[in-house]
């Protein structure tokens, strides 16, 4: 698309006419168009980038584009109705520097919009323009205090059970192949597939051991597809979004074992008519040639060999003869053929089925322990994943992703009424399942590249502490407040760490009964280099210890203590975090719970809009973006009150 001519030259008649009557100096609409609307403007440069300048037709104005997200996200409305808004209401009009009468767009322009962002890596675009605009206005700075916490955010899927899963990614797969394959070269098990996943769904009634039953036929008939359709790199049907998808899945739900196997479709399917060859026996047996068979059908590349080119005009001869009926012993985990084409309970009186050219294997459902965090939980959304918070009554699920927020932390205190100093400067989207500490990496990332450095003062809670974390903050001249994490290990519910008094580089200790340890040994992990200390009591000492019971458990003999290279730095802060002076500070990080209630409540944060982790971030950009918008607009408003009181107030004066 081409870009229009623009202009910010207000017509005569327009709604900029009207703000003298309508809109007063402190209203939002009228600041809006004052001090946010000229930045939005200036941010038509890279706007630019996603356009043609001068090919194709003129596509709507990207600065109004721009300015209508903004709005909509103020608002917090879908995009029709903002197109409606933009139509009816006048303040919106003014704001945008629109003119009575302008030509509506269609709401899915607002789409296409959002999509240009993204691929043209602009999506915190709005983001980074309000914050150059704050930093230009003396709100923000390049190095400033910060508190820093996350929040769940859901996505538009719904958790499936592993079947649901499994069975979705097939049908998903199915519908995406049946574009591409022409009917007369799918395989012989197509129609038991397409049967099976997209004409009929489970019976949810059946009990446990028949939707057992029923994962492990699904786990069989994903990998004899996926072997039908071959590599990546070798077949251009195994390239489709949803094949790479059910790929995914299969490695994630399945293992096979006793080998490499190979499906029965590699195998030669014989026909209870002897006297004439099967398709199978006319066609080349690796699964390259099979996946290119079929995309290519009658009509092959130039590429193809001269004896693929053979075989497919034979397989064209034979299914115009007669249709080549499927086999009649299926799979086994329908009771009879395994994936490597040998066959269990063979029939008396039927002809011989096909033989294994590989060694024996099985397609299993993997133990639950064996699932890993990242897996797809379901295909209609692949980046939304599993994580849980808490335990027993107070553990939270979710499906979805996890939303990092770094906020300015300005310690005056505000006087009645007076809105927000702080404001968003850093929101990062990441997977539900990664830690906090993880998502603390991205946010830092994220800020460097936006021009921001490092806080030197960062107020957390415990997910963000560990002892690395401590002495990286303490060698760069920062601080990272925040609680210490509460020590773990096989004596919870005894006494822990906090209640030893240790010194690493002594290699000396003392329990909570004032006894020292009597041996100390230095441990390296070989597989990632990791030094601890183990510290160990005398058995004679813990057995006449009057604080044996809080200590130790009964089947241990004597009491052990193991703690990090650098346990110093973490009790440390352990015994700092007990004082006033810290408990006064952490006060500071409390008021992040408060900007992500509003994030959530006022700006529909908790709920993703789209599908997919990157429209989800460009979501959370406009979100944050939105967000300091109306703390800025609010601000300005404060103080122009705040002038007009302090000239009342000495006008009154003067008149005395």
């Amino acid at each position: 698309m081409s870009l229009p001519a623009f202009s910010t030259q207000a017509e005569l008649f327009s709604t900029a006419g009207l703000s003298a009557s309508l809109f007063a100096p402190t209203d939002r609409y009228r600041l809006f168009a004052k001090v946010v609307y000229p930045h939005l403007v200036a941010a038509r440069a890279c706007l630019e980038k996603c356009y043609c300048l001068e090919n194709g037709r003129v596509a709507v104005e990207p600065v109004l584009m721009l300015g209508v997200s903004f709005l909509q996200y103020l608002d917090g409305v879908p995009d029709r109705q903002a197109v409606e808004l933009l139509h009816y209401h006048a303040g919106w009009n003014f704001a945008l520097n629109r003119q009575l009468g302008d030509e509506r767009f269609h709401p899915s322009s607002l789409v296409n919009f959002r999509q240009r962002l993204e691929e043209h890596q602009q999506s915190a675009l709005g983001f980074t323009t309000m914050l150059k605009a704050l930093e230009e206005a003396g709100l923000i700075s390049r190095q400033s205090r910060q508190r820093l916490d996350s929040t769940q955010m859901f996505g538009r899927v719904a958790r499936m059970s592993r079947l649901d899963c499994v069975r979705e990614s097939l049908r998903l797969a199915l519908q995406e192949l049946e574009e591409a394959i022409r009917a007369q070269a799918r395989p012989f098990f197509w129609v038991g597939l397409w049967e099976r996943y997209v004409e009929n769904q489970v019976d949810y009634r059946a009990g446990t051991e028949t939707l057992g039953r029923k994962l492990g036929e699904a786990g069989t008939d994903a990998w004899q597809l996926l072997r039908w359709l071959g590599q990546p790199e070798q077949s251009p049907l195994a390239v489709g979004p949803q094949v790479k998808l059910l790929r995914r899945v299969f490695g994630e739900q399945f293992e096979v074992q006793g080998g490499q196997a190979v499906p029965a479709s590699q195998g030669k399917i014989i026909q209870s008519d002897s006297s004439r060859p099967s398709v199978s026996e006319a066609l080349p047996e690796t699964a390259t040639d099979l996946s290119l068979r079929s995309e290519a059908n009658s009509l092959p590349s130039p590429s193809v060999s001269g004896k693929l080119m053979a075989a497919f005009q034979a397989e064209e001869q034979l299914l115009r003869a007669e249709p080549v009926s499927p086999p009649s012993v299926p799979l086994q985990a329908r009771g009879t053929t395994n994936l490597s084409g040998s066959t269990a309970d063979q029939p008396k009186d039927g002809p011989p089925q096909s033989q294994a050219t590989g060694s024996d294997s099985e397609v299993q459902p993997k133990d639950k322990k064996q699932l890993a965090s990242e897996r797809v939980q379901n295909p209609h959304d692949a980046d939304a994943t599993y994580a849980a918070k808490g335990e027993g009554e107070k553990k939270k699920e979710h499906v979805g992703y996890k939303v990092q927020v770094a906020e300015t932390v300005c310690e005056a205190k505000l006087a009645p009424g007076e809105p927000t100093r702080n404001f968003i400067v850093g929101i990062v989207t990441h997977p539900a399942y990664e830690s906090d500490e993880a998502g603390a990496e991205k946010m830092e990332a994220e800020q460097a590249a936006m021009g921001l450095a490092k806080p030197p003062v960062q107020y957390v809670d415990a997910a963000y502490i560990s002892t690395q974390k401590l002495l990286e903050a303490a060698q760069e001249g920062r601080e990272l407040i925040g609680p210490a994490p509460g020590p773990g290990g096989p004596n919870v519910g005894r006494f822990g760490s906090d209640r030893f008094e240790v010194r690493v580089e002594e290699r000396h200790a003392v329990c909570p009964a004032g006894q020292p340890n009597s041996q100390c040994s230095r441990l390296v992990e070989q597989a990632t280099g990791k030094v601890s200390y183990r510290f160990e009591w005398d058995t004679a000492t813990c057995a006449a210890c009057p604080l044996r019971a809080q200590c130790i458990k009964a089947e241990h003999p004597h009491r052990t203590l193991v703690v990090g290279e650098h346990h110093t730095a973490l009790q440390t802060r352990r015994q700092e975090q007990a004082t006033p002076a810290f408990k006064e500070r952490m006060k500071h990080r409390n008021a992040i719970e408060g900007t992500q209630s509003e994030l959530v409540r006022g700006h529909g944060m908790r709920h993703a809009r789209y599908r997919g982790l990157a429209k989800t971030k460009l979501q959370n950009y406009f979100t944050g973006a939105a967000c300091n918008v109306k703390r800025w607009l609010r601000r300005i408003a404060w103080d122009l009150k705040q002038a007009v009181l302090v000239s009342e107030v000495s006008a009154a004066a003067a008149a005395n």
